[in-house]
């Protein structure tokens, strides 16, 4: 999986519903991805970075018996749609973020920032335009 970038002239040019990026990064520090808190400090602060709107509250559920799939998962309502995103546990130690919005944004400045917030060692992350 490449990363790949819509430009907001591209996005603008077409007729589309919407921008969806989808964020995996691998070998995060276990101690920020096992933290509700920081969680959802990572949220609230990435939406401030790419000017979106949070609706109501951010929710942060812990569940899984199976350490491969335990952890965190997380749903922010944004006026423009949602995000959302899986938190593995200390053993995996992965985020899977998607993004979902009908405004652009800036996908590298996402990609960058929550790469940096989690301390991954490495990540990657795809953009598509949801069509009308």
């Amino acid at each position: 999986m490449d990363n790949s970038i819509i430009s907001e002239d591209e996005y603008l040019r077409r007729s589309n519903w919407g921008l969806l990026t989808s964020i995996d990064l691998d070998d995060c520090d276990p101690e920020i991805i096992t933290n509700a808190k920081k969680v959802e400090q990572h949220v609230h602060e990435l939406c401030k970075l790419i000017d979106m709107k949070r609706f109501g509250e951010t929710t942060v559920v812990k569940f899984g018996a199976d350490p491969k799939v335990a952890g965190f998962s997380m749903t922010q309502l944004i006026e423009t749609s949602c995000i959302s995103a899986h938190y593995g546990s200390g053993v995996t130690k992965y985020v899977y973020l998607d993004i979902f919005s009908c405004k652009w944004y800036d996908q590298q400045k996402a990609f960058e920032f929550s790469k940096e917030f989690f301390k991954a060692k490495r990540g990657r992350f795809t953009t598509l335009i949801r069509q009308a």
